[in-house]
């Protein structure tokens, strides 16, 4: 039986941080070929050995977090790189108001210098409070909330990516776009 969110973890490595470590070469929007892929994979170790495309998609669909997608014979992760160079995405309009989880030991800091990416290619902001407080769990037992005007940043000229039905995308967020009710 396959364990899909081991699955997803190891796809998430392979595709989001470590290519080279799985021998793939991601075109310049990210994508690879699934082969390639299940190759790897199966190389990696024998536990998935009999993984196909359609474990693949049923990976995708009952993930609540879609880190992932598939089109033709492609598959890709959507958002989350730490990989060096920054894959091609189209820009979209954000909603007005999108939240980002924190702990309150980096407030100050995100409230002086803005928000940005660490060690990944894009902030990450949520379109959901209760995502945003999942992430700030993350690094906080009691996580602060941080309300973005998204469509001020939009309006001035910051480029917002779609990452996945809760996820957005931006390379930076100056302070003056953080809400401080």
């Amino acid at each position: 039986m396959i364990d899909y969110k081991k699955l997803s973890k190891i796809i998430s490595q392979a595709l989001r941080h470590a290519p080279i470590k799985y021998s793939l070469i991601l075109d310049n929007k990210g994508w690879v070929e699934i082969d390639d892929l299940l190759n790897s994979l199966s190389n990696k170790s024998s536990e998935w050995n009999n993984l196909n495309i359609k474990d693949l998609e049923w990976m995708i669909e009952s993930s609540e977090k879609k880190r992932h997608e598939i089109i033709g014979s492609k598959i890709r992760a959507i958002y989350g790189h730490s990989t060096k160079g920054f894959f091609h995405k189209e820009s979209s309009t954000p909603p007005n108001i999108l939240y980002h989880g924190t702990s309150e030991v980096n407030l100050n800091s995100i409230l002086k210098e803005g928000l940005k990416p660490m060690e990944r290619q894009y902030v990450h902001l949520s379109s959901v409070i209760k995502e945003a407080f999942i992430v700030g769990k993350r690094k906080s037992k009691t996580p602060i909330i941080l309300k973005i005007d998204a469509k001020l940043a939009n309006d001035n000229g910051y480029k917002f990516y779609t990452g996945n039905d809760k996820i957005w995308l931006v390379k930076y967020v100056p302070p003056e776009y953080i809400i401080n009710d």
